[in-house]
């Protein structure tokens, strides 16, 4: 009975020792980085339109100015790199391009920058 209870805590632990880490998030958490990995190659004509389609709802944005933003996409997985003025809008381009049709996740790689530099 011993041996059984040993080798019963033995196969939990590498049960729990082999299951891959998983980071807790809130419900309402946007996919970012960790988010289907963009498809490499060329874009899609769907693909062009989608970042035109992130692009325009950016620019849209209230006080948002998307003249340092870049966006890529691939597959539904739309990508954000450049910079903003403010730590605010880096949050509002993400909420911006989740809410257009056809986006799946969005990786977030905007920075602030700072006037002078």
């Amino acid at each position: 009975m011993k041996a059984f209870n040993v080798a019963s805590l033995l196969v939990v632990m590498g049960g729990v020792t082999l299951t891959p880490n998983v980071d807790a998030q809130p419900a309402n958490a946007l996919q970012m980085a960790s988010s289907p990995v963009a498809s490499p190659g060329k874009a899609t004509p769907a693909d062009k339109k989608l970042a035109r389609d992130v692009r325009k709802a950016l620019s849209q944005a209230p006080n948002f100015n998307v003249s340092n933003v870049f966006v890529k996409a691939r597959g539904g997985v739309v990508t954000l790199t450049g910079s903003v003025p403010d730590g605010l809008q880096i949050q509002q381009a993400a909420e911006a391009a989740m809410g257009v049709p056809g986006v799946m996740s969005v990786s977030n790689h905007l920075t602030i920058y700072t006037k002078g530099y």
